[in-house]
């Protein structure tokens, strides 16, 4: 049994207060909050276990290298990888998404040469692109969704060309919260020679997640999002996209031998992770996986869905509330806007009066803003330790403003 109770109470932020109000924090989509078992982790690395790892024999040093190198294979079990080895850690989505801009687009792909783009991405899938845009030529192509947010995805598939060489595509939408069925276009661009780079950033949080299902050549994860802490995060790239690719960063541990005249570089994925590590992060990062797992995946989506539900309910009486993105089986992630002169930045200060904590603004996504032609939107984003009841204190924090504005 899913009992949120009990799960609240592993999180202590959750208890404290915001401007006399108890906290309801509806800002996941930006940064989940952190279990007991994370904070304690991260407190016993410092304070009793650390060292640097791979460079040492030492007792510290091989506790820290035994930890952090166990997070490779927790991150593949909750991914559902084929091999720990096609797990790259890093410091989250935006490095890994870079490292395979740089690493194995920008040595393979010319003037001319396409990468199709869904209009939701986040910065964070875009960014990497226009620097490909800029300084070597290769065109981006861009598809919409439609008005309910839905992305089609025979659409993506007709927009390959003879050019495509790259697929960048969002799991999840971090503002419409549209699920994208990224199988299929997986498997379409397989057939057809392109590589599908997906940003797992929202999806893994909220759903499980088969990669070997799925079929894509790299999907990326960041750890904040997930229950973990700041600066850590995964990329899975497989076997064959990860040899034909180059490092993005030179230093310690990504090498064998370095003389005068020659490199020579480490195994995959060693190859890719240069320098010290964010050794704490990523320790407290498996710590948050294996307590997501232990909770069980399933049963997240499920709570989570049940949320959505009763938050469309309480929100479709809110007649002048405009809500961006209602796919049926979107994850529980509502952007809106309110009728009349209020600016999503004002309604979100309100709603912090009553405790209530969202995001307001563009959420990175300047193209999607575009095509649903607004300038921001008030996010409330929702995670595995939100309520009904919490629901209820945002829809009547949201009545308050509606009616200071009207």
């Amino acid at each position: 049994m899913y009992d949120v109770a009990k799960i609240r109470g592993d999180f202590p932020i959750l208890s404290r207060e915001v401007n006399g109000k108890p906290l309801v924090y509806l800002d996941n989509g930006a940064s989940a909050q952190k279990p007991r078992v994370v904070i304690d982790a991260i407190h016993r690395a410092y304070a009793e276990e650390y060292a640097n790892v791979h460079r040492g024999l030492h007792t510290l040093s091989n506790i820290a290298t035994e930890k952090y190198e166990a997070v490779r294979g927790i991150v593949a079990r909750f991914l559902n990888a084929g091999r720990e080895e096609e797990i790259i850690l890093n410091s989250g989505t935006t490095e890994g998404i870079n490292m395979v801009a740089y690493g194995w687009a920008m040595p393979r792909l010319e003037a001319g040469d396409e990468i199709i783009l869904s209009v939701m991405e986040h910065h964070a899938n875009i960014v990497p692109w226009h620097f490909l845009r800029e300084r070597q030529g290769v065109v981006l192509k861009w598809v919409d969704v439609d008005s309910t947010g839905a992305l089609d995805p025979q659409a993506v598939i007709d927009a390959i060309g003879p050019r495509t060489k790259l697929i960048a595509v969002t799991h999840l939408s971090n503002v419409l919260g549209t699920r994208v069925d990224v199988r299929t276009i997986c498997r379409e661009a397989r057939a057809r020679g392109v590589a599908v780079l997906i940003d797992g950033s929202q999806a893994a949080v909220h759903q499980p997640v088969d990669l070997q299902e799925i079929g894509c050549d790299f999907y990326a994860v960041t750890g904040h999002k997930l229950y973990g802490p700041s600066g850590s995060g995964a990329i899975y790239v497989t076997s064959d996209r990860m040899a034909e690719m180059q490092p993005f960063m030179g230093g310690g541990d990504m090498i064998r031998e370095v003389t005068k005249e020659t490199v020579i570089y480490n195994d995959p994925p060693m190859k890719f992770e240069a320098g010290t590590p964010g050794i704490v992060q990523t320790i407290g990062l498996g710590v948050a996986l294996e307590y997501m797992m232990d909770l069980g995946m399933a049963n997240i989506a499920a709570h989570e869905d049940a949320l959505r539900d009763y938050t469309v309910a309480q929100l479709s009486g809110l007649n002048w509330l405009q809500t961006q993105g209602t796919t049926p089986d979107k994850a529980a992630i509502f952007s809106f806007t309110m009728e009349g002169a209020a600016h999503p930045h004002d309604i979100s200060t309100i709603l912090d009066k009553k405790g209530v904590a969202v995001r307001a603004g563009q959420h990175c996504v300047g193209p999607l803003m575009t095509h649903m032609g607004i300038t921001a939107s008030c996010r409330a984003s929702f995670g595995l330790y939100n309520t009904t009841d919490e629901v209820d204190v945002l829809v009547e924090a949201l009545e308050l403003a509606h009616d200071l504005f009207a």
